[in-house]
């Protein structure tokens, strides 16, 4: 390769330089003496001011000047850098170091620099800056753009085409105002990299775990589970197949405890480690919910980040990813979420490339899904795909031996949350276990967070209980319908209603109207068994 001359035009020069392939080149003189360094920013600043007619000798910032008469280079360590005991004070420090001269010759490394980087210090010391870079031991010289620039530079350096360090260099100057060391520090980024990676993964899963968690899901976090006669054989099943790869359709109406369940099997599970992610279908358009699913390329769509975008199927790497509602999954997400059953991979949208999904994929509704694949709204190879093992979670109104617990535990629960003292009054608790709970486990933590917060008295009477739970309905001057038995008991129903509102308590309104409080509770029983 021909060698770059000080009487060249860097015109000429240029289509040379650029078949070395670096930031900087060195330039000779007739004598073929180096004589100093031709840099990229020379180039560049010559073509800014249209000036490529120049001489190269004309124009580079960085010359040699430490040639002896003879050709041989002076001491460049005269301030003792590669001596003891300065040699030994450098290899103590962490970090790399790298000194060069004022002419950028080096003259000493530590051994930290060997390690960071591998390269060992014959390869480098008494070497001139150019020539490393020429060599492909380095990316760029810091050192030479000190030199030039005369001030602290900072910039990451390619070590072997692979490893990447940070570097600063800073000048250090004689008496005489000029500059007679350059003393940089290295430090490896390559590890600092993959931690910031890391470390954005963690903030984005913390984010999406805070958009989707719901009040039922941190309340049930706390260990065990409540169970009765009626679910015991649901999670004892769940628990069998947590350990298997099996797909798992939870099926039951809203509000049941599908999610509960859905994190119990993960907690039972190998993956148990890992993340749980929660997507419900109908909480987004068909658009979204496959960005937020499946994530999204660079540049897939008018504003989109310019890095792209994970999805959960990345985001529960390693865990659980948990679809509620899938019965409402569009049909072309059907079709993709297929791929991912079938074959573990997915097209992220607006990507080229399939990815590879490591999640224990479960999926609940509160639908007839044979149904909806009769009807055309759901692919019957899907269904039968995700609904290996399906478990049934019957509504709370069948499992009626969990609503004092449940009520006794979300009352604890929103008391320290709400920092009050409730308590549920017995005969309160009476009338809330016959509710029929239409709106199941989630009306009732709702019923419970309202009355922990808007009851007058530390205990919860029966007056606290809103209409819709217990309706106190006003003595009725309409004369009753039906035979004599039923007007009777609609009668009965209205003066023990009456009693309650004004007396509070099962015992003070039984009292009032010369009755036993059991034979109370017992009609009001039948009451609710006969509505609902």
């Amino acid at each position: 390769m021909q060698r770059i001359e000080e009487s060249l035009s860097l015109e000429t020069a240029l289509p040379l330089f650029d078949l070395h392939g670096t930031d900087a080149v060195e330039v000779f003189n007739t004598q073929g003496q180096v004589i100093g360094v031709l840099t990229r920013t020379d180039i560049e600043k010559a073509q800014h001011n249209a000036a490529l007619g120049q001489l190269v000798g004309e124009c580079m910032r960085y010359r040699v000047t430490g040639m002896l008469p003879s050709g041989e280079v002076k001491n460049v360590d005269a301030f003792g850098f590669d001596q003891e005991p300065m040699r030994s004070l450098l290899d103590a420090l962490h970090d790399g170091v790298y000194v060069t001269d004022a002419n950028g010759i080096t003259v000493t490394i530590n051994k930290a620099y060997e390690r960071i980087t591998g390269i060992s210090r014959d390869k480098v010391v008494g070497f001139h800056m150019a020539d490393l870079v020429k060599a492909g031991l380095i990316s760029k010289s810091a050192s030479l753009e000190v030199i030039r620039e005369r001030r602290p530079i900072t910039l990451v350096q390619t070590i072997h085409d692979s490893r990447k360090i940070v570097v600063t260099g800073t000048p250090m100057f004689s008496a005489d105002g000029s500059i007679a060391y350059v003393v940089t520090n290295v430090r490896d980024i390559t590890e600092l990299l993959l931690a910031k990676h890391a470390q954005e993964q963690l903030e984005q899963i913390q984010r999406i775990r805070e958009a989707y968690q719901v009040p039922e899901v941190k309340a049930l976090s706390a260990p065990g589970v409540i169970t009765s006669q009626q679910t015991e054989p649901c999670f004892a099943l769940a628990k069998r197949v947590a350990k298997s790869t099996a797909k798992i359709l939870i099926q039951g109406e809203t509000g049941t405890g599908k999610t509960l369940l859905a994190r119990y099997i993960h907690q039972q599970s190998e993956r148990a480690d890992g993340p749980f992610m929660e997507l419900n279908c109908t909480a987004f358009p068909e658009g979204l919910l496959e960005a937020e699913l499946f994530g999204y390329a660079a540049g897939a769509f008018t504003g989109a980040a310019p890095r792209g975008k994970q999805g959960l199927l990345d985001v529960a790497h390693g865990g659980t990813l948990f679809l509620d509602e899938i019965g409402d999954l569009p049909l072309a997400l059907q079709v993709k979420l297929l791929k991912v059953v079938e074959e573990n991979r997915y097209l992220p949208v607006g990507g080229t490339t399939f990815r590879h999904a490591n999640v224990r994929l479960i999926t609940a509704t509160h639908q007839d899904l044979n149904d909806r694949v009769k009807h055309g709204f759901f692919r019957e190879d899907l269904f039968y795909r995700i609904s290996v093992v399906p478990l049934w979670l019957p509504p709370l109104r069948q499992r009626r031996d969990e609503v004092i617990p449940l009520l006794n535990y979300y009352l604890d629960y929103f008391n320290q949350l709400h920092e009050v003292q409730r308590c549920w009054s017995p005969e309160a608790l009476e009338l809330l276990s016959n509710y029929s709970w239409p709106g199941n486990i989630r009306e009732l933590i709702n019923l419970t967070e309202r009355l922990a917060v808007t009851a007058l008295y530390e205990e919860i009477t029966t007056t606290a209980l809103p209409n819709e739970v217990f309706p106190s309905t006003p003595f009725s001057q309409e004369p009753a319908s039906g035979d004599l038995r039923q007007q009777v008991m609609q009668f009965e129903k209205q003066l023990i209603l009456q009693a309650l509102t004004r007396h509070g308590t099962t015992r003070a309104a039984a009292a009032a109207l010369g009755i036993d409080q059991s034979t109370l509770v017992k009609k009001q029983r039948r009451w609710h068994q006969t509505t609902h």
